[in-house]
């Protein structure tokens, strides 16, 4: 709801003029509500497939820079390999020259741990490869479904932006009478009716009493606070839905 700026009308204004600037303003509002209600759901599956989208989009981030990490992982541990290898060439050419099996001993513990390096970078090596390989099929899944939801959103915008066009200009106009509707209305009055309007299902905020009824809720209004409505001398409320009542419609004979 469009906020109100500026109230110009005065607090002590005829409650006659007072219910007719209501119900011209909810007038506005009502037919305001029917060119959205037309288009239905739309926006907000837009909206929800845009958040659907976006968080595929992160989901896909985030795989890639895990599997960049666990590349950096596979060529350390392939660089941690082959230094090993280094290690154990030059420990097998020190073991030719030892001069006690102290020393020969000493070497052959070194290069059983530099082996024991290379076994675990392997192993190492294999757990990333797999979890790459698991990731890229998670990416690949993600990827589909994030495609065929940009395929759903480019859908719906291309109806809601149909719907839209249609309405435009009449919902443009709307507005700007709407924004003129309101300064008449003080602004006590206006945040009440605001309230009013965010607490019904229909957006009846002003209503008539039509054939002894509330025009909201359909409740019965006695003849006496219908004679009440009519002498507009106060601003009368439903005591069943809390609406104002703005006037009581003539009976059609």
């Amino acid at each position: 709801m469009t906020a109100k700026t500026v109230a110009t009308a005065p607090a002590d204004a005829p409650v006659a003029s007072k219910l007719e600037s209501l119900l011209n303003l909810q007038r506005i509002d009502s037919q305001l509500d029917e060119i959205r209600r037309v288009r239905g759901d739309l926006p907000e599956e837009v909206r929800d497939l845009e958040d659907e989208i976006a968080g595929y989009e992160v989901r896909v981030s985030k795989f890639d820079e895990e599997i960049s990490a666990l590349n950096d992982q596979i060529k350390q541990r392939k660089q941690n390999a082959k230094d090993a290898d280094g290690l154990i060439k030059r420990y097998e050419d020190q073991q030719q020259n030892v001069r006690n099996n102290r020393e020969y001993e000493a070497i052959a513990k070194e290069i059983e741990l530099q082996k024991l390096e290379i076994q675990i970078s392997e192993k190492k090596i294999k757990e990333a490869q797999y979890q790459i390989d698991m990731k890229n099929v998670e990416i690949g899944g993600t990827k589909q479904r994030l495609e065929e939801r940009k395929k759903d959103l480019e859908n719906k915008k291309g109806e809601l932006n149909v719907i839209v066009g249609e309405s435009e200009a009449d919902e443009k106009k709307l507005m700007e009478e709407r924004e003129k509707a309101t300064q008449p209305i003080e602004e006590r009055l206006y945040t009440a009716y605001t309230r009013i309007r965010g607490n019904v299902r229909n957006g009846l905020a002003v209503v008539t009493v039509k054939r002894d009824a509330c025009g909201g809720c359909f409740n019965t209004v006695p003849p006496q606070r219908q004679a009440d409505i009519i002498a507009h001398k106060k601003i009368i409320v439903c005591e069943h839905c809390g609406r104002v009542l703005a006037d009581v419609e003539a009976r059609v004979a």
